[in-house]
């Protein structure tokens, strides 16, 4: 996962000014796309997004014993705010988002199932990048928190489920490109690593778990800058 991100920073990176001159951006060829000036990429914005994220769920019994490792997929829907600052081309931002979450598993325990997955999760992240026109890619890193959720439905049906909280960091890149002065849309990955928490309190069939979370997230956004 962390080999992908690299990949597609190093992708956006090469491409962006060759994509910038294909499409027509600064000459103000295009109908849809408008030039605009350097400047242009400063001030305050707010907007959407829709995700798929993907990764992996490490748990092992509090008390010890072997490790399970399972894939967890799911959709992502959030919004962000930040603030961009262009030094002459080269940028600098901070952003926030807020997502609700759907990466999650599950797994037969005998009779029993369990699951395991994120709820929500958030992240506030410092930005870099260079502005080719209207078009910016950019790395991206910082601080990731977000819910957990672990349960155990039994053969009858009823549910017993724990929350936690989990801390910890991300990375990424992603290409920013300005459809109006007031409208840009973004591509962007993140890694996130939420590291590990106990989730305690649950049947004796599975009974007190460290779980780990850490996955990878594709992100669609739209923004607008105030």
């Amino acid at each position: 996962m962390k080999r992908l991100g690299i990949m597609l920073s190093a992708l956006l990176m090469a491409t962006a000014a060759s994509q910038a001159a294909d499409l027509g951006w600064n000459s103000g060829a295009s109908p849809l796309y408008s030039p605009t000036p350097v400047s242009g990429w400063s001030g305050f914005y707010a907007g959407v997004n829709a995700d798929y994220g993907f990764g992996s769920i490490t748990r092992r019994a509090t008390v010890g014993g072997p490790t399970t490792e399972n894939n967890t997929g799911g959709a992502v829907l959030g919004a962000q705010a930040g603030y961009n600052l262009d030094m002459g081309g080269f940028v600098l931002g901070t952003e926030a988002d807020l997502q609700w979450s759907n990466i999650n598993y599950s797994e037969a325990v005998g009779a029993d199932t369990f699951k395991a997955g994120i709820d929500f999760f958030g992240t506030i992240r410092g930005r870099a990048g260079m502005s080719f026109g209207q078009v910016m890619p950019y790395v991206t890193g910082g601080f990731a928190a977000g819910r957990g959720t672990a349960s155990l439905t039994n053969a009858g049906g009823v549910v017993t489920s724990q929350s936690a909280t989990h801390l910890g960091w991300t990375v990424g890149a992603g290409l920013e490109a300005q459809a109006t002065e007031n409208i840009s849309m973004k591509a962007e990955y993140l890694y996130v690593d939420l590291g590990t928490q106990t989730y305690s309190g649950l049947p004796a069939a599975v009974g007190n778990q460290d779980v780990t979370q850490r996955f990878s997230v594709i992100r669609a956004g739209l923004n607008y800058k105030f």
